[in-house]
Protein backbone atom coordinates (compact mmCIF):
# COMPACT_ATOMS: atom_id res chain seq x y z
CA UNK A 1 0.00 0.00 0.00
CA UNK A 2 2.73 2.54 0.99
CA UNK A 3 4.29 1.59 -2.24
CA UNK A 4 0.90 2.52 -4.13
CA UNK A 5 1.26 5.82 -2.26
CA UNK A 6 4.65 6.82 -3.27
CA UNK A 7 4.17 5.68 -7.11
CA UNK A 8 1.42 8.25 -7.64
CA UNK A 9 1.65 10.77 -10.29
CA UNK A 10 1.37 13.51 -7.45
CA UNK A 11 4.29 12.53 -5.45
CA UNK A 12 6.15 13.11 -8.73
CA UNK A 13 7.59 16.63 -8.56
CA UNK A 14 8.11 16.47 -12.08
CA UNK A 15 5.09 15.32 -12.90
CA UNK A 16 2.56 17.68 -10.67
CA UNK A 17 5.08 20.56 -12.10
CA UNK A 18 4.18 19.64 -15.46
CA UNK A 19 0.70 19.18 -14.78
CA UNK A 20 0.91 23.09 -13.21
CA UNK A 21 2.87 24.32 -16.32
CA UNK A 22 -0.25 22.79 -19.03
CA UNK A 23 -3.59 24.29 -16.89
CA UNK A 24 -1.56 27.27 -16.50
CA UNK A 25 -0.51 27.67 -20.18
CA UNK A 26 -4.31 27.79 -21.08
CA UNK A 27 -5.07 30.52 -18.28
CA UNK A 28 -2.20 32.44 -20.32
CA UNK A 29 -3.76 32.22 -23.41
CA UNK A 30 -7.39 32.92 -21.98
CA UNK A 31 -6.31 35.97 -19.79
CA UNK A 32 -5.14 37.20 -23.09
CA UNK A 33 -7.98 37.09 -24.77
CA UNK A 34 -10.11 39.06 -21.77
CA UNK A 35 -7.90 42.05 -22.32
CA UNK A 36 -7.82 42.10 -26.14
CA UNK A 37 -9.52 44.95 -26.28
CA UNK A 38 -8.06 47.25 -23.42
CA UNK A 39 -5.14 48.81 -25.68
CA UNK A 40 -8.14 49.78 -28.49
CA UNK A 41 -10.63 51.79 -26.28
CA UNK A 42 -9.64 54.39 -28.72
CA UNK A 43 -9.79 52.54 -31.94
CA UNK A 44 -13.10 51.19 -31.06
CA UNK A 45 -14.52 54.53 -30.31
CA UNK A 46 -13.32 55.55 -33.47
CA UNK A 47 -13.68 52.97 -35.87
CA UNK A 48 -17.00 51.30 -34.08
CA UNK A 49 -18.31 54.59 -32.39
CA UNK A 50 -18.30 53.04 -29.26
CA UNK A 51 -18.47 55.47 -26.58
CA UNK A 52 -17.06 54.99 -23.13
CA UNK A 53 -20.14 53.56 -21.30
CA UNK A 54 -20.55 51.21 -24.89
CA UNK A 55 -17.07 50.03 -23.65
CA UNK A 56 -17.67 49.45 -20.29
CA UNK A 57 -21.20 47.97 -21.05
CA UNK A 58 -19.20 44.82 -23.32
CA UNK A 59 -16.47 44.80 -20.53
CA UNK A 60 -19.18 43.97 -18.06
CA UNK A 61 -21.24 41.31 -20.09
CA UNK A 62 -17.83 38.66 -19.81
CA UNK A 63 -19.98 37.93 -16.39
CA UNK A 64 -23.75 38.46 -17.99
CA UNK A 65 -24.53 34.37 -17.64
CA UNK A 66 -22.56 33.63 -14.72
CA UNK A 67 -24.22 36.07 -12.52
CA UNK A 68 -27.72 36.02 -13.85
CA UNK A 69 -27.85 32.40 -14.75
CA UNK A 70 -25.83 31.53 -11.90
CA UNK A 71 -23.92 29.52 -14.57
CA UNK A 72 -20.50 30.12 -11.83
CA UNK A 73 -22.48 28.11 -9.31
CA UNK A 74 -23.30 25.52 -12.07
CA UNK A 75 -19.71 25.10 -12.87
CA UNK A 76 -18.68 24.27 -9.17
CA UNK A 77 -21.60 21.94 -8.75
CA UNK A 78 -20.68 20.24 -12.46
CA UNK A 79 -16.86 20.38 -10.85
CA UNK A 80 -17.53 18.43 -7.77
CA UNK A 81 -19.83 16.13 -9.39
CA UNK A 82 -18.71 15.32 -12.97
CA UNK A 83 -14.67 16.03 -12.22
CA UNK A 84 -11.97 18.10 -13.73
CA UNK A 85 -11.73 16.33 -16.84
CA UNK A 86 -14.64 16.54 -18.22
CA UNK A 87 -14.98 20.60 -16.31
CA UNK A 88 -11.76 21.19 -18.40
CA UNK A 89 -12.83 20.02 -21.62
CA UNK A 90 -15.98 22.11 -21.61
CA UNK A 91 -14.50 25.28 -19.87
CA UNK A 92 -12.12 25.17 -23.08
CA UNK A 93 -14.99 24.95 -26.09
CA UNK A 94 -17.32 27.54 -24.22
CA UNK A 95 -14.45 29.87 -24.62
CA UNK A 96 -13.19 28.91 -28.18
CA UNK A 97 -17.07 29.39 -29.42
CA UNK A 98 -17.17 32.89 -27.34
CA UNK A 99 -14.62 33.68 -29.55
CA UNK A 100 -15.60 32.82 -32.95
CA UNK A 101 -18.83 34.90 -31.46
CA UNK A 102 -17.19 38.24 -30.81
CA UNK A 103 -14.93 37.95 -34.16
CA UNK A 104 -18.26 37.51 -36.12
CA UNK A 105 -19.12 40.82 -34.27
CA UNK A 106 -16.21 42.78 -35.38
CA UNK A 107 -16.06 41.30 -39.19
CA UNK A 108 -19.23 40.75 -40.16
CA UNK A 109 -22.52 43.05 -38.50
CA UNK A 110 -23.27 46.40 -39.84
CA UNK A 111 -21.08 49.32 -37.83
CA UNK A 112 -23.45 51.80 -38.51
CA UNK A 113 -26.36 49.81 -37.80
CA UNK A 114 -28.13 50.60 -33.79
CA UNK A 115 -30.25 48.41 -31.96
CA UNK A 116 -31.91 49.74 -28.29
CA UNK A 117 -32.05 47.16 -25.68
CA UNK A 118 -33.07 47.35 -22.27
CA UNK A 119 -33.25 51.54 -22.74
CA UNK A 120 -30.26 51.17 -24.12
CA UNK A 121 -29.17 52.16 -27.14
CA UNK A 122 -26.11 50.93 -28.69
CA UNK A 123 -24.59 49.64 -32.11
CA UNK A 124 -25.06 46.29 -32.70
CA UNK A 125 -21.61 45.06 -32.85
CA UNK A 126 -21.92 46.12 -29.10
CA UNK A 127 -24.82 43.58 -28.52
CA UNK A 128 -23.22 40.99 -30.59
CA UNK A 129 -19.75 41.35 -28.91
CA UNK A 130 -21.59 41.34 -25.77
CA UNK A 131 -22.73 38.52 -26.18
CA UNK A 132 -19.28 36.46 -27.01
CA UNK A 133 -17.60 37.99 -24.57
CA UNK A 134 -20.82 36.53 -21.88
CA UNK A 135 -20.25 32.91 -23.40
CA UNK A 136 -16.46 33.09 -23.25
CA UNK A 137 -17.06 34.38 -19.72
CA UNK A 138 -18.67 31.11 -18.91
CA UNK A 139 -15.70 29.36 -20.24
CA UNK A 140 -13.20 30.73 -18.51
CA UNK A 141 -14.22 31.02 -15.11
CA UNK A 142 -15.12 27.54 -15.06
CA UNK A 143 -11.72 27.09 -16.05
CA UNK A 144 -10.53 29.56 -12.95
CA UNK A 145 -12.23 27.38 -10.90
CA UNK A 146 -11.65 24.11 -12.29
CA UNK A 147 -7.75 25.24 -12.72
CA UNK A 148 -7.80 26.10 -8.50
CA UNK A 149 -9.10 22.81 -7.33
CA UNK A 150 -6.83 21.04 -10.02
CA UNK A 151 -3.66 22.70 -8.01
CA UNK A 152 -5.40 21.74 -5.03
CA UNK A 153 -5.63 17.86 -5.95
CA UNK A 154 -1.91 17.74 -6.97
CA UNK A 155 -0.12 20.32 -4.33
CA UNK A 156 -1.85 19.77 -0.72
CA UNK A 157 0.38 19.58 1.61
CA UNK A 158 3.41 20.77 -0.81
CA UNK A 159 4.16 23.93 -2.53
CA UNK A 160 0.34 25.05 -2.87
CA UNK A 161 0.61 28.66 -2.56
CA UNK A 162 3.88 28.87 -4.43
CA UNK A 163 1.94 26.47 -7.27
CA UNK A 164 -1.06 28.92 -7.08
CA UNK A 165 1.44 31.97 -7.15
CA UNK A 166 2.85 30.69 -10.29
CA UNK A 167 -0.25 29.63 -12.05
CA UNK A 168 -1.30 33.48 -11.15
CA UNK A 169 1.91 34.47 -12.02
CA UNK A 170 1.43 32.67 -15.80
CA UNK A 171 -1.91 33.65 -16.22
CA UNK A 172 -0.54 37.76 -15.90
CA UNK A 173 2.13 36.93 -18.05
CA UNK A 174 -0.92 36.96 -20.53
CA UNK A 175 -2.08 40.56 -19.71
CA UNK A 176 1.67 41.60 -20.27
CA UNK A 177 1.64 39.97 -23.76
CA UNK A 178 -1.46 41.45 -24.57
CA UNK A 179 -0.67 44.46 -23.80
CA UNK A 180 2.15 44.85 -25.85
CA UNK A 181 0.79 42.39 -29.13
CA UNK A 182 -3.00 43.64 -29.57
CA UNK A 183 -1.80 47.20 -30.70
CA UNK A 184 0.29 45.51 -32.85
CA UNK A 185 -2.03 43.33 -34.24
CA UNK A 186 -4.72 45.76 -34.78
CA UNK A 187 -2.54 48.64 -36.35
CA UNK A 188 -3.15 47.74 -40.01
CA UNK A 189 -6.38 45.72 -40.00
CA UNK A 190 -8.15 46.80 -37.24
CA UNK A 191 -9.32 45.35 -33.93
CA UNK A 192 -11.03 42.36 -35.61
CA UNK A 193 -7.19 41.03 -36.49
CA UNK A 194 -6.68 41.33 -32.68
CA UNK A 195 -9.49 39.10 -31.85
CA UNK A 196 -8.43 36.30 -34.71
CA UNK A 197 -4.99 36.23 -33.45
CA UNK A 198 -6.75 35.74 -29.78
CA UNK A 199 -8.67 32.61 -31.09
CA UNK A 200 -5.52 31.24 -32.54
CA UNK A 201 -3.99 31.61 -29.04
CA UNK A 202 -7.42 30.09 -27.25
CA UNK A 203 -7.00 26.97 -29.61
CA UNK A 204 -3.51 26.55 -28.62
CA UNK A 205 -4.52 27.02 -24.77
CA UNK A 206 -7.14 24.17 -25.09
CA UNK A 207 -4.88 21.55 -26.52
CA UNK A 208 -2.95 22.10 -22.87
CA UNK A 209 -6.12 21.40 -21.20
CA UNK A 210 -6.80 18.35 -23.39
CA UNK A 211 -2.90 16.98 -23.34
CA UNK A 212 -3.52 17.33 -19.24
CA UNK A 213 -6.34 15.66 -19.28
CA UNK A 214 -4.31 11.96 -19.76
CA UNK A 215 -2.51 12.82 -16.60
CA UNK A 216 -5.80 13.54 -14.54
CA UNK A 217 -7.02 10.01 -15.77
CA UNK A 218 -4.09 8.50 -14.54
CA UNK A 219 -3.66 9.90 -10.99
CA UNK A 220 -7.55 9.42 -10.25
CA UNK A 221 -7.05 5.92 -11.23
CA UNK A 222 -3.77 5.74 -9.04
CA UNK A 223 -5.90 7.57 -6.26
CA UNK A 224 -8.97 5.12 -6.87
CA UNK A 225 -6.80 2.38 -5.92
CA UNK A 226 -6.38 3.50 -2.63
CA UNK A 227 -9.07 5.63 -1.51
CA UNK A 228 -12.29 4.10 0.14
CA UNK A 229 -15.23 5.87 -1.23
CA UNK A 230 -17.52 7.26 1.44
CA UNK A 231 -21.11 8.29 0.98
CA UNK A 232 -20.31 11.25 3.48
CA UNK A 233 -17.63 12.78 1.37
CA UNK A 234 -19.91 13.30 -1.97
CA UNK A 235 -21.23 16.89 -2.54
CA UNK A 236 -24.70 17.33 -1.82
CA UNK A 237 -26.97 20.65 -2.70
CA UNK A 238 -27.58 21.06 0.86
CA UNK A 239 -23.91 22.07 1.33
CA UNK A 240 -24.36 25.42 -0.34
CA UNK A 241 -26.27 26.15 2.80
CA UNK A 242 -23.59 25.65 4.92
CA UNK A 243 -20.95 27.34 2.71
CA UNK A 244 -22.74 30.39 3.07
CA UNK A 245 -23.08 29.96 6.76
CA UNK A 246 -19.10 30.28 7.19
CA UNK A 247 -18.21 33.51 8.27
CA UNK A 248 -14.68 32.70 6.96
CA UNK A 249 -16.34 32.14 2.94
CA UNK A 250 -18.19 35.20 3.67
CA UNK A 251 -15.23 37.61 4.53
CA UNK A 252 -12.54 35.90 1.55
CA UNK A 253 -15.59 36.07 -1.08
CA UNK A 254 -16.74 39.79 -0.28
CA UNK A 255 -12.86 40.72 0.06
CA UNK A 256 -12.67 38.66 -3.29
CA UNK A 257 -15.25 41.26 -4.98
CA UNK A 258 -13.94 44.14 -3.64
CA UNK A 259 -10.47 43.80 -4.62
CA UNK A 260 -10.95 42.19 -8.02
CA UNK A 261 -13.40 45.11 -8.73
CA UNK A 262 -10.46 47.39 -8.06
CA UNK A 263 -8.31 45.52 -10.63
CA UNK A 264 -9.73 43.98 -13.45
CA UNK A 265 -11.96 46.62 -14.42
CA UNK A 266 -9.29 49.47 -13.95
CA UNK A 267 -7.23 47.38 -16.34
CA UNK A 268 -10.35 47.93 -19.09
CA UNK A 269 -9.67 51.94 -19.04
CA UNK A 270 -5.71 51.81 -17.63
CA UNK A 271 -4.15 52.45 -20.90
CA UNK A 272 -6.58 55.27 -21.80
CA UNK A 273 -6.20 56.59 -18.58
CA UNK A 274 -2.20 56.80 -18.41
CA UNK A 275 -2.36 58.42 -22.16
CA UNK A 276 -4.94 61.61 -20.98
CA UNK A 277 -2.80 61.62 -17.72
CA UNK A 278 0.85 61.70 -19.96
CA UNK A 279 -0.73 63.14 -22.95
CA UNK A 280 0.94 60.10 -25.01
CA UNK A 281 -0.77 57.61 -27.33
CA UNK A 282 -2.81 54.71 -25.98
CA UNK A 283 -0.48 51.86 -27.39
CA UNK A 284 2.60 53.70 -25.34
CA UNK A 285 0.45 53.88 -22.52
CA UNK A 286 -0.34 49.89 -23.24
CA UNK A 287 3.03 49.50 -21.97
CA UNK A 288 3.28 51.25 -19.25
CA UNK A 289 0.39 49.42 -17.99
CA UNK A 290 1.65 45.95 -18.91
CA UNK A 291 4.10 46.37 -15.85
CA UNK A 292 1.56 45.64 -13.89
CA UNK A 293 1.58 42.01 -14.37
CA UNK A 294 5.18 42.07 -14.82
CA UNK A 295 5.23 42.92 -11.16
CA UNK A 296 2.85 40.56 -10.18
CA UNK A 297 4.68 37.84 -12.08
CA UNK A 298 7.36 38.23 -10.69
CA UNK A 299 6.34 38.50 -6.81
CA UNK A 300 3.53 36.14 -6.90
CA UNK A 301 5.59 32.98 -6.48
CA UNK A 302 7.73 34.26 -3.98
CA UNK A 303 5.17 34.99 -1.84
CA UNK A 304 3.91 32.03 -2.58
CA UNK A 305 6.52 30.15 -1.24
CA UNK A 306 6.72 32.82 1.83
CA UNK A 307 3.41 31.55 2.12
CA UNK A 308 4.17 28.21 2.34
CA UNK A 309 7.19 28.31 4.65
CA UNK A 310 5.89 30.62 6.75
CA UNK A 311 2.46 31.78 7.12
CA UNK A 312 0.47 35.16 6.92
CA UNK A 313 -1.93 34.41 4.76
CA UNK A 314 -3.96 36.44 6.38
CA UNK A 315 -1.85 39.55 6.97
CA UNK A 316 -1.09 39.70 3.41
CA UNK A 317 -4.72 40.52 2.46
CA UNK A 318 -4.67 43.27 4.33
CA UNK A 319 -1.45 44.82 3.36
CA UNK A 320 -2.38 44.09 0.14
CA UNK A 321 -5.80 46.17 0.14
CA UNK A 322 -3.30 49.10 1.82
CA UNK A 323 -1.22 49.48 -1.55
CA UNK A 324 -3.91 49.11 -3.76
CA UNK A 325 -6.14 51.75 -2.05
CA UNK A 326 -2.85 53.88 -1.93
CA UNK A 327 -2.03 53.20 -5.80
CA UNK A 328 -5.72 54.27 -6.50
CA UNK A 329 -5.37 57.72 -4.44
CA UNK A 330 -2.21 58.46 -6.70
CA UNK A 331 -3.94 58.30 -9.73
CA UNK A 332 -6.99 60.42 -8.46
CA UNK A 333 -5.42 63.16 -6.66
CA UNK A 334 -2.10 63.52 -8.66
CA UNK A 335 -2.94 66.40 -11.05
CA UNK A 336 -2.14 65.91 -14.78
CA UNK A 337 0.05 68.91 -14.62
CA UNK A 338 2.22 67.14 -12.10
CA UNK A 339 1.77 63.29 -12.90
CA UNK A 340 4.94 61.60 -15.10
CA UNK A 341 5.99 58.59 -16.10
CA UNK A 342 7.97 58.00 -13.39
CA UNK A 343 5.08 58.74 -10.78
CA UNK A 344 2.70 56.15 -13.30
CA UNK A 345 5.48 53.52 -13.32
CA UNK A 346 5.96 53.79 -9.35
CA UNK A 347 2.39 53.70 -8.77
CA UNK A 348 1.73 50.47 -11.42
CA UNK A 349 4.62 49.01 -9.59
CA UNK A 350 2.84 49.57 -6.12
CA UNK A 351 -0.87 48.20 -7.68
CA UNK A 352 1.35 44.94 -9.04
CA UNK A 353 2.69 44.38 -5.85
CA UNK A 354 -0.94 44.34 -4.03
CA UNK A 355 -2.22 42.15 -6.63
CA UNK A 356 0.45 39.66 -5.71
CA UNK A 357 -0.10 39.69 -2.48
CA UNK A 358 -4.11 39.37 -2.11
CA UNK A 359 -4.37 36.82 -4.91
CA UNK A 360 -1.40 34.77 -3.64
CA UNK A 361 -2.81 35.04 0.29
CA UNK A 362 -7.01 34.19 -0.57
CA UNK A 363 -6.92 31.18 -2.64
CA UNK A 364 -4.60 29.00 -1.46
CA UNK A 365 -6.97 30.30 2.11
CA UNK A 366 -10.03 28.49 0.90
CA UNK A 367 -9.17 25.12 1.45
CA UNK A 368 -8.80 25.58 4.86
CA UNK A 369 -12.25 27.08 5.62
CA UNK A 370 -14.60 24.80 3.47
CA UNK A 371 -14.24 21.07 3.52
CA UNK A 372 -12.73 19.57 0.58
CA UNK A 373 -15.77 17.92 -1.00
CA UNK A 374 -17.50 20.99 -1.92
CA UNK A 375 -14.45 22.67 -2.52
CA UNK A 376 -15.48 23.07 -6.46
CA UNK A 377 -18.62 24.24 -5.44
CA UNK A 378 -16.67 27.02 -2.59
CA UNK A 379 -14.60 28.19 -5.68
CA UNK A 380 -17.60 28.45 -7.91
CA UNK A 381 -19.43 30.65 -5.20
CA UNK A 382 -16.92 33.04 -4.49
CA UNK A 383 -16.00 33.62 -8.59
CA UNK A 384 -20.03 34.23 -9.04
CA UNK A 385 -19.50 37.02 -6.52
CA UNK A 386 -16.67 38.26 -7.45
CA UNK A 387 -18.51 38.27 -10.85
CA UNK A 388 -21.25 40.56 -9.88
CA UNK A 389 -18.76 43.26 -9.12
CA UNK A 390 -16.77 42.25 -12.32
CA UNK A 391 -20.15 42.64 -14.45
CA UNK A 392 -21.70 45.94 -12.41
CA UNK A 393 -18.02 47.80 -11.96
CA UNK A 394 -17.11 48.62 -15.61
CA UNK A 395 -20.60 49.63 -16.44
CA UNK A 396 -20.57 52.26 -13.69
CA UNK A 397 -16.94 53.28 -14.77
CA UNK A 398 -18.12 53.53 -18.19
CA UNK A 399 -21.00 55.77 -17.32
CA UNK A 400 -18.92 57.82 -14.59
CA UNK A 401 -16.47 58.62 -17.54
CA UNK A 402 -19.23 59.41 -19.72
CA UNK A 403 -21.31 61.59 -17.12
CA UNK A 404 -17.94 63.20 -15.98
CA UNK A 405 -16.13 64.58 -19.60
CA UNK A 406 -19.65 65.45 -21.52
CA UNK A 407 -19.42 65.66 -25.11
CA UNK A 408 -15.77 64.30 -25.51
CA UNK A 409 -16.67 61.10 -26.94
CA UNK A 410 -18.43 62.93 -29.59
CA UNK A 411 -15.55 64.96 -30.65
CA UNK A 412 -13.16 62.20 -30.55
CA UNK A 413 -15.41 60.45 -32.69
CA UNK A 414 -15.86 63.14 -34.94
CA UNK A 415 -12.10 63.43 -35.34
CA UNK A 416 -11.82 66.26 -33.13
CA UNK A 417 -10.07 65.45 -30.37
CA UNK A 418 -8.08 62.29 -29.42
CA UNK A 419 -8.14 60.06 -26.37
CA UNK A 420 -5.73 62.59 -23.96
CA UNK A 421 -9.08 64.73 -23.26
CA UNK A 422 -10.15 61.91 -21.05
CA UNK A 423 -10.08 63.31 -17.05
CA UNK A 424 -10.24 60.04 -14.78
CA UNK A 425 -10.83 61.74 -11.20
CA UNK A 426 -13.71 60.06 -11.07
CA UNK A 427 -13.49 56.58 -11.85
CA UNK A 428 -10.20 56.52 -9.82
CA UNK A 429 -12.29 57.64 -6.49
CA UNK A 430 -14.30 54.99 -6.98
CA UNK A 431 -11.74 52.57 -7.28
CA UNK A 432 -10.42 53.53 -4.07
CA UNK A 433 -13.49 53.52 -2.61
CA UNK A 434 -13.24 49.80 -2.77
CA UNK A 435 -10.24 49.67 -1.70
CA UNK A 436 -10.69 51.47 1.45
CA UNK A 437 -13.68 49.04 1.70
CA UNK A 438 -10.91 46.28 1.32
CA UNK A 439 -8.75 47.29 3.97
CA UNK A 440 -11.88 47.06 6.28
CA UNK A 441 -12.80 43.41 5.40
CA UNK A 442 -9.58 42.48 5.64
CA UNK A 443 -9.50 43.21 9.21
CA UNK A 444 -12.75 41.63 9.93
CA UNK A 445 -11.32 38.38 8.02
CA UNK A 446 -7.99 38.62 10.81
CA UNK A 447 -11.00 39.01 13.67
CA UNK A 448 -12.76 36.22 12.39
CA UNK A 449 -9.62 33.90 11.90
CA UNK A 450 -8.84 34.42 15.20
CA UNK A 451 -12.38 33.32 16.42
CA UNK A 452 -12.54 30.41 14.27
CA UNK A 453 -8.48 29.33 13.92
CA UNK A 454 -8.86 28.60 10.43
CA UNK A 455 -4.94 28.76 10.87
CA UNK A 456 -5.25 31.82 7.87
CA UNK A 457 -2.08 33.19 9.10
CA UNK A 458 -0.29 29.11 9.52
CA UNK A 459 1.83 27.84 6.92
CA UNK A 460 0.55 25.82 3.75
CA UNK A 461 3.05 23.17 3.75
CA UNK A 462 2.83 19.85 6.20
Amino acid sequence: MVDTVKAKLSESKIARWIALFLVSSTMFFAYFFVDIASPLKTMFESQYHWSSDAFGFYGGQEFFFNVFLGFLIISGIILDKMGIRFTLITSGLTMVAGALIKIYALTYVNVEAHTTLFWMNYPNTVWVACLGFAVFGIGVEMAGITVSKTIVKWFTGKELALAMGLEMAIARLGVFAVMWLSPIFAEKHGPANSFIWGLVFLSIGFLTFFIYTFMDARLDKQESLTTVSNPEDEFRISDIGKIFSNPGFLAIAGLCVLFYSAIFPFQRFAPQMLASKLMIDEGIASRYVSMFPIGAMILTPFIGYFLDKKGLGAKMMLYGAILLTVSHLIFALVPAHAFNASIAVFTIIILGIAFSLVPASMWPSVPKIVENRYLGSAYGLIFWIQNIGLWGVPMLIGYALTKANPGVFEDIAAGLKDQTAYDYTVPELIFTGFGISAIILSVVLRSVDKKKRFGLDLPNKK
